[in-house]
């Protein structure tokens, strides 16, 4: 069975280091590619990093690697990108695993379900203005490798989107590394812009309706990214949810800080696709 996993900020497909063989092991025919501008793949040559361009990218992959329909895990932007992708490519969707609390842009069914509105971010989020409105200036701040992969490596540290020590000095250097590179970063804030509105779309996003596919949805508890009511928006995000499941002692980094649980999960999912 085809699977593919999706990396978002400010990882890349390093972060699925711990699953690839696991999950190759138990049957599936697994890719973890780097998104466009990210790792080792080239940037954008329409300068577009949406939903429509990686989804574009992940899909061309598909026909070259002669898959049909795919069973496909993501978080943060990889989960977002997996929810675009299961609404404009249908067909091309099997299931969906998604790794945090990411889900449709439901507003108008939230609010007439009575769900509130998001909480107000905590200050932490400061960085989205600054990556969103002012990336070249942030860029040119942090103008040498060390200072670039210290930047990133906040997001595993004091930024709080994941329990205190789950990472150590080697998992952080392995895991910055290519950021290193100025151009690597500055392509990394691209999808922020989009998100803040300075960047333009390739096409719409497909992520104001409900997913149809069958999703299994995993939560780190220790993230202070959660937002509220996540049950209650699930439902309706997801009606043929398995879940949400949440994962104790994980943050926002599922794939790296509990890898079994993340490959167990994948693997009782997908288990009759396997089968088959």
């Amino acid at each position: 069975m085809p699977l593919l996993l999706v990396h978002g900020f400010p990882c890349t497909s390093r972060i699925w280091s711990h699953n690839l063989v696991p999950l190759a092991e138990a049957g599936f025919d697994v890719v973890a590619p780097d998104l466009r501008g990210y790792g080792d793949s080239d940037f954008a040559p329409d300068d577009f990093y949406d939903f429509n361009a990686f989804n574009t990218d992940l899909t061309g992959l598909f026909d070259q690697l002669g898959w049909g329909r795919v069973v496909v895990a993501g978080h943060d932007l990889g989960a977002m990108i997996a929810i675009d992708m299961a609404n404009r490519h249908p067909d091309r969707v099997e299931r969906l695993v998604i790794l945090d609390d990411s889900m449709p842009d439901l507003g108008e069914a939230f609010a007439a379900a009575g769900i509130p509105s998001i909480d107000p971010k905590p200050a932490v989020y400061d960085y989205q203005r600054r990556q969103g409105l002012d990336a070249d200036a942030l860029v040119a701040e942090l103008a040498t490798p060390e200072q670039r992969r210290r930047y990133v490596a906040e997001f595993y540290g004091h930024r709080l989107w994941c329990p205190p020590d789950a990472f150590d000095d080697e998992d952080l250097a392995f895991l910055t590394e290519p950021y290193g590179a100025a151009a690597r970063l500055r392509a990394a804030f691209a999808d922020y812009e989009v998100v803040m509105g300075t960047r333009p779309l390739s096409a719409p996003e497909q992520i104001d309706r409900p997913v149809q596919q069958p999703a299994l949805l995993l939560i780190g508890t220790d993230q202070v990214t959660i937002r509220n009511h996540i049950e209650e928006r699930c439902a309706l995000a997801f009606p043929e949810a398995v879940g949400p499941f949440w994962v104790k002692g994980a943050g926002h980094f599922m794939p790296w800080e509990r890898p079994e649980t993340v490959n167990r999960a994948i693997r009782s999912f997908c288990g009759d696709l396997l089968a088959a």
